[in-house]
C-alpha cells in the first residue's frame, strides 16, 4: 500500500524536476544570448548568466543522479 504511493510520488517529483530543468535551460540560454549581444556587458549581467548556468547544471546533475531520462 505505501510502496505504490512512493512510486507515484517519485514519478510526480521527477516530472517537476524535468519541468524545472527545461525552464532553467531556457533561462540560461536567454541570459547567454543577452550577454553575447551586449557590446559592453555589465558585471551584473555576467553574474546573472553564471548563476543561471550553475542552477541549470545543479538540476542536470540531480536528474542524472536520479537516472531520469527524457522520453520523446
Amino acid at each position: 500500500m505505501f510502496f505504490r504511493r512512493k512510486g507515484r510520488l517519485r514519478n510526480e517529483y521527477d516530472e517537476k524536476l524535468m519541468q524545472q530543468l527545461e525552464q532553467k535551460k531556457r533561462n540560461w540560454f536567454s541570459q547567454q544570448s543577452l550577454l553575447e549581444k551586449s557590446l559592453d556587458p555589465s558585471d551584473e549581467a555576467i553574474v546573472r548568466t553564471k548563476i543561471a548556468e550553475v542552477k541549470y547544471f545543479y538540476l542536470f546533475k540531480e536528474a542524472k543522479k536520479r537516472k531520469i531520462s527524457v522520453k520523446r
